[in-house]
């Protein structure tokens, strides 16, 4: 039977009889920086209307949350993955890696896992599915999508008082046009994804933006 998901309410978990952990990732996507994941237990009768896909929020909003969050969940961890590591294995298997490494820290073990997103490597022998947009369906991976970029777009900030060249504080690593032009003027800085296309290719940069 097909679940339903209202426009702004959403379901609280997928497995009924499961202790179920929801899992996404932030970063996956950015030029630099370490790819950040989180696993979040809620618990079995949690209703935050107001959760949702953390890029639909607004920086305040992703804040109360991750304090709501913090405060509400039986369980929640995030992963990190370093730009080195992302280099060696990808960006495909870090996303994994790092969510894995979440669910590895969780002081309650899961007994399912739903993970946003069509792709995923099995955690231990637990039942799990991956979910198209799962992050504005099920409460659990808003939860994960929301303390996964929270804690990322800190550590990324952190990162631009240290190299202020790529405007960090305002793209968090992504590839705009101010990043590229800071690659240009100044080099790659030791944080930067060396296996991605740094500088991407020139007719395409004014799309960065959007």
């Amino acid at each position: 039977m097909k679940k339903s998901v209202s426009s702004n309410h959403l379901l609280p978990h997928y497995y009924s009889n499961l202790i179920e952990a929801g899992c996404d990732e932030a970063g996956r996507g950015c030029l630099a920086g370490s790819v950040y994941a989180a696993a979040v237990i809620l618990p079995k009768d949690y209703d935050n209307p107001l959760l949702n896909d953390s890029k639909k929020l607004t920086e305040k909003r992703r804040k109360v949350l991750r304090d709501q969050i913090v405060r509400d969940a039986v369980s929640w961890a995030v992963g990190v993955v370093t730009p080195e590591e992302i280099d060696k294995i990808n960006i495909l298997n870090a996303s994994f890696l790092a969510m894995h490494r979440a669910l590895d820290q969780l002081t309650i073990r899961p007994e399912a896992v739903i993970v946003d997103g069509n792709r995923f490597n099995p955690y231990r022998d637990l039942p799990y599915i991956t979910i198209v947009k799962g992050d504005g369906k099920y409460q659990s991976i808003a939860a994960a999508s929301i303390l996964a970029k929270t804690f990322r777009d800190e550590y990324m900030d952190s990162l631009a008082n240290e190299y202020p060249y790529y405007d960090w504080q305002k793209n968090k690593g992504y590839p705009t046009k101010a990043h590229r032009e800071g690659i240009r003027d100044h080099g790659p800085s030791p944080y930067h994804r060396m296996s991605y296309n740094l500088m991407g290719a020139t007719q395409l940069e004014l799309n960065f933006d959007e």
